[in-house]
């Protein structure tokens, strides 16, 4: 187990505390996402245990920025340009999608009810493109992270999940003149036993500062489902069968 120098150590505190807070990530959602037990964390930030580099790998990955210090960039090189298999997209293009939103989706296991947690849409600087961030999840242990897709050839943008070769999805057609974002959830549901069973179902994005009384979890509000239904009502998504 490899640990990290002291003046390494507090770097990557400063840092990984500015990323928490520009995300509004909690410490718990990042430990759950990180596969790193809550304590591991807190003591590492508070400098009473030393971070291990297999820890800051793992939280890295799940940010998708570094933390460790890197060699200064060459003037004028930054990443404005996201890689081709992600749509090529430019940074000014796409600031327009980069902020916070509340995320609707319906609840798996009680009928009628809207799932509701935070999606964080942000540029990363070291890799060039938009990733996300999901947050305020009742099931912690669930929550995602990754990349942006946004292809000009179907106008559509794509969050996307990939961990050890297991993808989930969010397909989000054009936003509408608000910014709000509607679409299809493509993931996989707890069945019977330890057996995960693919699911699709309707999904919402609505910036945050649009929304008056913001409740995360399972709610009951007919508010919550109007926005969500707009996904369907709309046709931004459809269902066959």
């Amino acid at each position: 187990m490899t640990e990290l120098r002291s003046a390494e150590n507090e770097t990557i505190a400063t840092r990984l505390r500015e990323e928490l807070a520009r995300r509004r990530i909690s410490r718990q959602a990042l430990a759950d996402m990180a596969r790193i037990s809550l304590s591991t964390l807190e003591k590492a930030l508070s400098g009473a245990r030393p971070f291990t580099l297999a820890t800051v790998v793992r939280i890295e990955d799940v940010l998708g920025a570094s933390l460790r210090q890197q060699a200064a960039a060459a003037p004028g090189l930054e990443a404005i340009f996201a890689p081709e298999g992600m749509g090529s997209y430019s940074r000014p293009a796409v600031r327009w999608i980069e902020g916070s939103y509340l995320t609707l989706r319906p609840a798996f296991s009680q009928p009628d009810a809207v799932y509701a947690y935070r999606t964080e849409i942000y540029w990363d600087e070291p890799s060039g493109h938009l990733r996300f961030a999901e947050s305020e999840r009742a099931d912690s242990a669930f929550t995602q992270a990754g990349f942006v897709s946004m292809p000009n050839l179907s106008g559509h943008t794509y969050l996307v999940t990939s961990e050890q070769g297991q993808y989930r999805l969010v397909m989000l057609g054009r936003a509408t003149r608000e910014r709000r974002m509607f679409g299809m959830l493509s993931t996989l549901q707890v069945g019977t036993g330890s057996q995960l069973v693919p699911v699709a179902c309707p999904i919402a994005l609505v910036p945050l500062d649009q929304i008056e009384v913001v409740e995360f979890g399972l709610v009951d509000d007919d508010a919550y489902r109007a926005l969500l239904g707009q996904a369907t009502t709309s046709d931004f998504c459809r269902w066959y069968g």
